[in-house]
């Protein structure tokens, strides 16, 4: 394992860890992400990775694991080295810089599906990744109007769980949702009306898709009119909603329970 020790902190490689914030992207496609645990999971995925920033302790403890990839840079640098090239205090000892994987079309993913519509917060779709990857919904759709799955806090907040799921991005939610049930999804939107059916009462077929609103409005109602079922989670009654990411959770919990 051949360390390069840094002359120069002008090297195009390093400064993509700095000017890669959060939702950014280059034309590479490239992704950064930050801490031990996301990126030795990483490291345990088929994604390419370009080059890795950390310090000696981190390249002692998993030495064995690096050595599993062919990664063309791996720079050895001081946790001050690191803050100074980054340009902000850091908690951790390693970053990685990789490329996102290829996105799959709507005919590529599984059986069951977790869809999001206009979701605005990086953190909820980190964590609804993580979730979603911990429960065993491998799919993921999401609008191309909202955060990127690979954007740098989703990446750190899903702890690189997002690696294992098939991300596929959609730009007309009405488009999408006309050729899912083509291919024989049965769509059920995440809402509270009075119309809706509670949690517990619902069936799931072997094909379904789960679809999540924006954070604070919910989904609209020209949405909702066009999905199979509408379902909320039983409540106390002062209590009208939860957050997105913990709605989300309950409910891919239960899809994957009753089946």
């Amino acid at each position: 394992m051949k360390l390069i020790n840094i002359q120069n902190f002008d090297v195009l490689e390093l400064k993509i860890y700095h000017t890669m914030r959060d939702n950014a992207f280059d034309g590479l496609n490239s992704f950064i992400a930050d801490s031990p645990k996301v990126v030795n999971i990483l490291l345990e995925s088929d994604l390419e990775i370009k080059s890795i920033l950390a310090t000696k302790e981190y390249y002692d403890k998993y030495e064995e694991l690096i050595k599993t990839k062919n990664i063309p840079n791996l720079y050895l640098a001081t946790k001050k080295q690191m803050q100074s090239i980054v340009g902000h205090k850091i908690h951790h000892n390693c970053m990685a810089h990789g490329i996102r994987p290829k996105e799959f079309s709507l005919d590529q993913l599984d059986d069951n599906i977790l869809m999001l519509d206009a979701i605005t917060s990086t953190e909820n779709i980190g964590s609804i990744a993580r979730s979603a990857a911990a429960l065993g919904v491998n799919s993921y759709l999401t609008p191309s109007n909202a955060p990127h799955p690979y954007a740098r806090r989703a990446l750190r907040v899903s702890m690189g769980h997002v690696s294992k799921l098939k991300i596929s991005i959609y730009d007309d939610i009405f488009q999408t949702i006309a050729k899912l049930k083509q291919n024989g999804y049965k769509i059920f939107a995440a809402e509270v009306t009075q119309n809706s059916i509670e949690l517990k009462n619902v069936n799931t077929p072997t094909k379904w898709v789960l679809l999540m609103g924006h954070e604070g409005k919910g989904l609209r109602k020209e949405v909702l009119d066009v999905c199979d079922v509408v379902v909320s989670i039983e409540m106390q009654k002062d209590v009208r909603s939860l957050n997105v990411a913990v709605a989300s959770s309950i409910m891919m919990y239960q899809f994957k329970k009753i089946v």
